[in-house]
């Protein structure tokens, strides 16, 4: 059994995700843990572009949808970018100001890992 991935939340990832409902953090809670074993959780899309990298985690509840973004592109950290409930009612496409946010926040996860990551030894 491999250890859990440490998890860090970007911006204001965390209070908008203690934002949703109580039956979103269940799923949703349940989705990230299942990230940090190294498993991909059910009702997730890669997404494209130059977001690639990063994976939307997806509940509907009470008649309205609720994303999380996060990335494992780091080894032993999993990032959430960014968490919200989707406003636009056209299609499932993710709104350009949200992906621009991704892409803002995933650059941020890149230096936090750069400046906190945790070292390997070096083997002589």
């Amino acid at each position: 059994m491999r250890p859990l991935k440490s998890l860090r939340w970007i911006g204001s990832s965390y209070e908008d995700y203690m934002e949703f409902p109580q039956a979103v953090h269940d799923t949703m809670g349940y989705a990230i843990h299942r990230v940090q074993e190294g498993k991909i959780p059910r009702h997730s899309k890669v997404l494209k572009g130059s977001q690639s990298g990063a994976v939307e985690i997806i509940d509907d509840h009470d008649g309205d949808t609720y994303r999380a973004v996060y990335t494992v592109k780091f080894a032993e950290v999993v990032y959430i970018l960014h968490a919200f409930k989707k406003k636009s009612k056209k299609g499932i496409a993710t709104p350009k100001s949200d992906l621009d946010l991704i892409r803002q926040r995933l650059r941020m996860a890149e230096e936090d890992y750069r400046t906190n990551a945790i070292k390997e030894p070096d083997v002589e």
